[in-house]
């Protein structure tokens, strides 16, 4: 196949940023979407031009580091992956394929496709730790959860912190991705002792960073590829009601 792409260059935080056009020859349809652009720099290297730079790392759909906003869509046009499962038989030859990187405020363009996702560590660094008692490791039997619970967590649990859910988001809200990071612990025993502390300093951080307000439009949660549900936002909200309440503030 021959595309055409255009994809965002921009050489720094501060440096204006565009759209350039680039050839894509000879692509094979197995080729994923990221060994797609391996070949395009390939290209560029050889012709002496700076490389596009773009974040991967597992190429598994597990890391979330391949955050490329493709034709407008986060991840691109298949449902629960992540750009790195996207492969090139989605498209046919002669596409128009336009790549950008995640775009919001507490997200800053480092190079090309490239964003600081940092304000994601610092809101979760807020979070705090899991209190614990020292010593050996407890049987897992000897603590009472139901299936129906741990299963309710372990779903939460699977949220990568790609910030799909910010690029899709017109407020840039991160409500998704705390949601999940909030519920994931708020559902089980071992979460309960910071409870309160740790929803009232999350929203707090998320704020300082500049992320938006949720407007529950979902846009969140059709982007994620990991499908986690919008009833996890939901839950920030009863969570913080009750942290206020029991003065976890």
């Amino acid at each position: 196949m021959r595309l055409k792409l255009r994809i965002w260059r921009q050489a720094g935080p501060t440096a204006p940023g565009r759209l350039e056009d680039y050839a894509a020859d000879d692509i094979s349809p197995d080729m994923s979407f990221l060994e797609m652009l391996d070949v395009v720099n390939e290209g560029l290297v050889r012709q002496g031009k700076d490389a596009i730079a773009f974040d991967s790392d597992c190429r598994e759909g597990i890391c979330g580091m391949c955050s490329l906003v493709v034709n407008g869509v986060p991840h691109g046009p298949d449902r629960g992956t992540t750009v790195c499962q996207l492969h090139m038989r989605r498209y046919k030859d002669g596409d128009t394929i336009t790549i950008e990187p995640w775009r919001a405020r507490a997200f800053p363009v480092v190079k090309d496709l490239i964003v600081d996702r940092s304000a994601f560590d610092r809101i979760i660094a807020a979070g705090g730790y899991v209190s614990v008692n020292a010593g050996g490791a407890p049987d897992g039997n000897a603590i009472p959860i139901s299936k129906a619970i741990y299963e309710q967590a372990m779903d939460s649990a699977a949220c990568i912190g790609c910030g799909a859910c910010v690029a899709a988001c017109k407020n840039a809200s991160a409500h998704l991705f705390m949601g999940a990071k909030i519920s994931q612990l708020a559902r089980l025993p071992q979460g309960q002792v910071e409870r309160a502390s740790r929803v009232a300093a999350m929203v707090h951080q998320a704020d300082a960073e500049g992320f938006g307000s949720c407007s529950n439009e979902g846009e969140c949660e059709a982007v994620c590829p990991k499908e986690i549900p919008i009833s996890n936002i939901a839950r920030i909200t009863r969570e913080l009601v009750k942290a206020v309440w029991r003065g976890g503030e």
